[in-house]
């Protein structure tokens, strides 16, 4: 247990009191107009943050073309959502699963359950790292709503030493996460509804900057066609519904023979790719 000093307990925005006061004694329809008010802010944070949201993607865009993955290392909230923007994006776009790559302190049980310390070790996220031989193409993000977590802090300063290229997602302004990442993306959304509960407008805002950067990076990446997932992994019968729409979309086929088309090449793109080449 740590004996906090006078530095220890200053506190940031995130942790700042909520504006609202005595929320047990407010209706289900007073909290949740509440909750909804203050969710209006993060676009508005968010919107602040995109030349720095796009510096970030235009560098790793430059990296993933010559063989570059992106590590994102967190602790609670952030090293979740973290795991769930990597973990969703094989089946989303075709990609192996190890271009980008969420982790998350305490390792894949704290997915579930909180791990005692984990995020207080700031040589940990290092040593995380250190099996999949990072290189200077690699991309390694920090996400850390407060800004201050030493898992998060320490490995963006290891990295840096590497020459790999920092950034981070975080909540608020000047913080030692921010110090330390090459480029830092600030969503400075205010304190939250429920004191200090940085699930919800602070991992709201990460979870937004996070689809911005890994659904651009694919898109200039050649992994969509138009405003379609034509990458996408058929794993269900949704999306093989969906390839079969985006086919009869794209040639002139029923969906009889789309599916058959389909299921010929198990890839839309290669089925559109394939058909066309066939019948020009």
């Amino acid at each position: 247990m740590i004996k906090p000093g006078r530095k220890d307990i200053r506190i940031g925005i995130t942790e700042q009191s909520s504006k609202y006061q005595d929320l047990e004694k407010m209706s289900v329809r007073e909290l949740i107009e509440g909750i909804n008010r203050e969710d209006a802010h993060i676009h508005k944070a968010v919107k602040k943050a995109l030349p720095q949201i796009e510096k970030l993607i235009e560098q790793i865009v430059l990296r993933m073309r010559k063989g570059g993955r992106v590590f994102y290392i967190g602790s609670g909230t952030s090293g979740r959502l973290g795991v769930l923007d990597a973990s969703e994006l094989p089946p989303t776009f075709g990609v192996p699963d190890n271009m980008v790559i969420g982790l998350i302190s305490g390792g894949d049980k704290a997915l579930r359950k909180s791990v005692e310390k984990a995020e207080d070790d700031p040589e940990r996220a290092w040593v995380e790292l250190k099996p999949f031989t990072p290189t200077d193409l690699d991309t390694v993000i920090g996400i850390a709503a407060s800004g201050t977590t030493p898992y998060v802090v320490g490995g963006l300063e290891r990295a840096s030493k590497e020459g790999l290229l920092t950034g981070c997602i975080t909540c608020n302004p000047a913080s030692p996460v921010a110090k330390a990442a090459e480029i830092a993306v600030e969503a400075v959304v205010g304190p939250e509804f429920l004191t200090g509960s940085t699930r919800m407008k602070a991992g709201t805002a990460q979870k937004m900057i996070l689809n911005m950067i890994t659904t651009s990076l694919m898109i200039k990446l050649g992994k969509v066609k138009g405003n379609k997932m034509v990458n996408m992994q058929l794993t269900n019968n949704k999306l093989i519904r969906r390839g079969i729409r985006i086919i009869m979309e794209e040639l002139p086929l029923d969906a009889e023979d789309a599916l058959d088309l389909l299921l010929k090449h198990r890839s839309v793109r290669l089925a559109i790719e394939n058909w066309r080449r066939e019948n020009s």
